[in-house]
C-alpha cells in the first residue's frame, strides 16, 4: 500500500437489470447507447456538433464546435447564436402549447397549473418588466426567492433578454446574499416578502434589505413578489412590487439571439477558502447538455410528470427544474416547503396527488424519510412512479434498497447520478432502460464524457477497486467556463493539480471489475489512518447498514499516533441514547464497522445526535462537523442550518 492510492473497503455484489417492460418502452435502447458511445469515441467534436444541431433551435448556426485555443478556458459553438428561453418555451408552443408545464403546490396546500402557453406569456410579461426597469443584456440580476413559479419565470425572463441571473438560495443569510450581490455586481435583486418553510415564514425581503445596507450601491432596483403576505418595508425609488412591475406589460417579448458563449447564469458554490466561487455557465453548451441528460437519464416521455425536489437555488434546480425538463417538453412539479411538513408523508402525498412518474431527490432526504418507517409511504398510492433518481452525494446501499423496495415497489429503475455545480449536468449515471444497476454505484460515464481515475501523478489506475482522483479528460459542452472575476482561481482549483491536462472533480472514486464507478467521497474527506487512505463515505455506509442507525457522517480529526482518527456522528433510530446507553451503542457500532470493513475503519469517537447539521437544501455541513471534531471555534456562517440547536448535541454539550 502506497500513500498515492486510496483503499476501498466496501463491497456490494447485488445487481438489478432493467425490467423488461421499462426497457421495451424506453426512449434509448442498448443499440442507441452503443451507437452514441462509438460516435463519441470516433470523433468527440462531431458527436457534440451533431447533438447540438439535432436538439437545439439556432438563430445562427455555428461553424466551430470546440475552441481550445485558450485551454483550459474551453469554448463551445463560439460563432453560433440562440436563445435559451426560446428553446425552453417557444419551441414547445406549436406541439404542446396547452400542455401543463408547471404543477405547483405550496406548503399550505395552495395549487396552480401553468400551461406552456401561459408560462410563456408570464415570462414575456416579466421580461418586458425587466427591460422597463432598465435591465439589458449582460446585466447581472440576483434572484432570492421561495420555490414558487415566479422564481422560474424570473430565470427564464432573464435568459430571454440576455441578463445574467444569479439565483441565491432563499435559506441563505443576509450576509451570504450580500457577498453574492457584491461579487456579481448585480443591478437588480428579485425577491419576495417571504416564503413558507416548515410551518414558518422566512422573511426574504427583510434579509434583502439588510444585505443591501452596505457595499451594494450598484443595485438600483428591487422587485418584490407578495407571496407570504407577511408585510415588509418598501424603499421609495428602489423597491417595486412584482404585480406593479408587470402591470400593463405585453405578453409577448421577442427572444434576443445571443452568442453561444454568452453567460447564462452565475451560481455560487462554497470554496475551501470560505469565499464562495461564482461558477459561470455559458448558454448553448449548458442547454444542450441539460436537454440531452433529461432525455437520456430520465427517459422523458410525453405523458410524464417529473418531480425534481431541488430548489432552484442549487444547480440541480437549474438543470432539472428550470431549464432541462422544459427544453424537453416535460411537465414538472414545484413544491415550496419542507419535505416533512405537516408530516412525513408530504412527499408521497404530492406524488399521489399529482401523478408523479419520475421522482428525483437527495440521499439525505431518502434517509430522513426512511428513518420515519415504512408505514408512512404505504399509506399512499405510488404506483404511477416508474423511475427514481438520486442526486447530491453517494447513496449508501441500504438506503438504495429501501428506495427501490418501499418507494419503487421493486419495479422502478434507480438512476444514481454523479455530477457537480461545475459540470452543469449529470456526468456518470445509469441509462434506465439499458444499464444494470448496483446499489451505491453511479455506474458508467455517459457518452461523450471521458471520465477516469488517476493516482497522485495523474497516471490512470487500472486495477479494479483501487481508488484515486476522479478526473474528466476531455472538455464537454456544459462545463463551467470560469469563476466569475477570478480565472486564476478557476485554473488553480480545477486544473493545476495535473498541469491543466484534466478537470479535477475533487472526488475520490474507484472502478470495479465491471467498469462501474463508485464515488468514495471528497478528496478532502479522504483520511490517512496509520498510512491507509480511507474514503469516509464507506465508513458512513457501514454505519448506516446497522439496524440501529438512521444516518451517519464521518470526518477526521488529528491524531498524534495514527495521523488522523475517524470521528463519527450518528443519528440513531428511535431515541438518542445518553450516558451508559450511548457508550454501549458506540461500542456495538465500532465492532460492527470492524466486522464490515476491518479494524482500521473503526471510528475512534462516536457522538449521537437527533439530526446532522444540514443546510435547508439537505446537504450535510461536513466542514462544520470537522471543526466540531477538532474542538475548534465555529467561525463559519451557520445561518443556513435547518436546526441551529443541534450544534450543542454535536459538541456533546446536550
Amino acid at each position: 500500500m502506497t500513500d498515492k492510492s486510496i483503499e476501498s473497503i466496501l463491497t456490494e455484489q447485488r445487481q438489478f437489470p432493467p425490467g423488461e417492460d421499462f426497457a421495451k418502452a424506453a426512449r434509448y435502447k442498448q443499440a442507441d447507447l452503443d451507437a452514441m458511445y462509438a460516435s463519441a469515441a470516433q470523433d468527440h467534436e462531431a458527436f457534440w456538433a451533431g447533438l447540438a444541431r439535432e436538439l437545439l433551435d439556432w438563430s445562427t448556426d455555428f461553424t466551430q464546435t470546440l475552441d481550445a485555443s485558450a485551454a483550459p478556458n474551453y469554448r463551445w459553438f463560439t460563432d453560433g447564436e440562440l436563445n435559451v428561453s426560446a428553446n425552453c418555451l417557444d419551441s414547445n408552443l406549436a406541439e404542446r402549447g396547452d400542455k401543463t408545464a408547471i404543477v405547483f403546490e405550496g406548503e399550505g396546500g395552495d395549487r396552480r397549473r401553468l400551461s406552456y402557453r401561459e408560462l410563456t406569456a408570464d415570462v414575456c410579461r416579466f421580461a418586458n418588466a425587466l427591460k422597463a426597469q432598465g435591465i439589458e443584456a449582460g446585466d447581472r440580476v440576483v434572484i432570492y426567492m421561495p420555490m414558487v413559479p415566479e422564481a422560474l419565470i424570473a430565470m427564464q425572463a432573464c435568459a430571454r433578454i440576455g441578463a445574467v441571473h444569479s439565483v441565491v438560495f432563499g435559506g441563505f443569510s443576509a450576509n451570504s446574499l450580500r457577498d453574492r450581490v457584491i461579487d456579481a455586481g448585480a443591478r437588480m435583486v428579485i425577491t419576495a416578502d417571504g416564503g413558507h418553510r416548515g410551518g414558518k415564514i422566512v422573511e426574504l425581503k427583510a434579509a434583502t434589505d439588510k444585505a443591501l445596507e452596505e457595499g451594494c450601491e450598484h443595485v438600483d432596483r428591487v422587485i418584490v413578489l407578495k407571496r407570504a403576505d407577511c408585510g415588509c418595508a418598501m424603499q421609495d425609488g428602489r423597491d417595486i412590487w412584482w404585480s406593479d412591475a408587470i402591470a400593463g406589460q405585453a405578453d409577448s417579448c421577442e427572444p434576443v439571439p445571443l452568442n453561444a458563449e454568452h453567460p447564462l447564469f452565475l451560481l455560487y458554490t462554497s470554496g475551501s477558502t470560505g469565499k464562495p466561487k461564482g461558477i459561470q455557465q455559458a448558454s448553448a453548451g449548458y442547454l444542450l447538455y441539460a436537454k440531452l441528460t433529461n432525455q437520456l437519464i430520465f427517459d422523458i416521455q410525453e405523458d410524464d410528470v417529473f418531480w425534481c425536489t431541488a430548489d432552484v437555488g442549487w444547480i440541480t434546480g437549474h438543470t432539472y427544474v428550470a431549464y432541462g425538463p422544459l427544453a424537453a417538453g416535460a411537465t414538472i412539479v414545484m413544491y415550496e416547503g419542507a419535505p416533512t411538513y405537516p408530516d412525513g408523508g408530504r412527499f408521497w402525498s404530492i406524488c399521489q396527488k399529482h401523478g408523479v412518474t419520475i421522482f428525483y431527490t437527495a440521499p439525505t432526504a431518502i434517509r430522513a424519510l426512511m428513518k420515519l418507517g415504512d408505514d408512512i409511504p404505504a399509506q399512499y398510492d405510488l404506483s404511477k412512479i416508474r423511475l427514481l433518481g438520486t442526486v447530491g452525494e453517494p447513496i449508501n446501499p441500504e438506503a438504495w434498497i429501501w428506495y427501490h423496495e418501499v418507494i419503487g415497489g421493486e419495479r422502478c429503475p434507480i438512476v444514481d447520478t454523479w455530477w457537480q455545480t461545475e459540470t452543469g449536468g449529470i456526468m456518470i449515471s445509469p441509462v434506465p432502460g439499458v444499464t444494470a444497476t448496483k446499489p451505491g454505484s453511479c455506474t458508467r460515464p455517459l457518452p461523450g464524457i471521458d471520465a477516469d481515475i488517476v493516482d497522485e501523478e495523474g497516471t490512470p489506475v487500472d486495477a479494479p477497486d483501487q481508488g484515486g482522483y476522479l478526473v474528466i479528460k476531455k472538455p464537454w459542452p456544459s462545463m463551467l467556463r470560469t469563476i466569475w472575476g477570478d480565472n486564476d482561481r478557476y485554473i488553480e482549483t480545477y486544473w493545476e493539480k495535473f498541469q491543466n491536462r484534466y478537470y479535477v472533480a475533487g472526488d475520490s472514486a474507484r472502478r470495479d471489475a465491471d467498469g462501474y464507478f463508485w464515488i468514495m467521497g471528497r478528496i478532502d474527506d479522504v483520511l490517512n489512518i496509520s498510512g491507509h487512505r480511507l474514503g469516509t463515505m464507506e465508513v458512513e455506509s457501514a454505519l448506516v447498514a446497522h439496524p440501529r442507525v438512521a444516518e451517519a457522517a464521518v470526518v477526521g480529526r488529528p491524531h498524534e499516533i495514527k495521523g488522523e482518527a475517524l470521528f463519527a456522528y450518528v443519528v440513531p433510530k428511535g431515541d438518542r441514547p445518553t450516558g451508559d446507553d450511548a457508550a454501549e451503542l458506540a461500542k456495538v457500532l465500532r465492532n460492527w464497522v470492524g466486522e464490515e470493513l476491518g479494524p482500521i475503519a473503526k471510528p475512534d469517537d462516536i457522538r449521537f445526535a437527533d439530526n446532522l447539521p444540514k443546510t435547508r437544501s439537505g446537504k450535510i455541513m461536513r466542514r462544520l462537523l470537522r471543526i466540531i471534531a477538532r474542538g475548534d471555534e465555529i467561525t463559519q456562517d451557520v445561518s443556513t442550518l435547518e436546526n441551529p440547536a443541534i450544534i450543542d448535541q454535536l459538541r456533546g454539550d446536550a
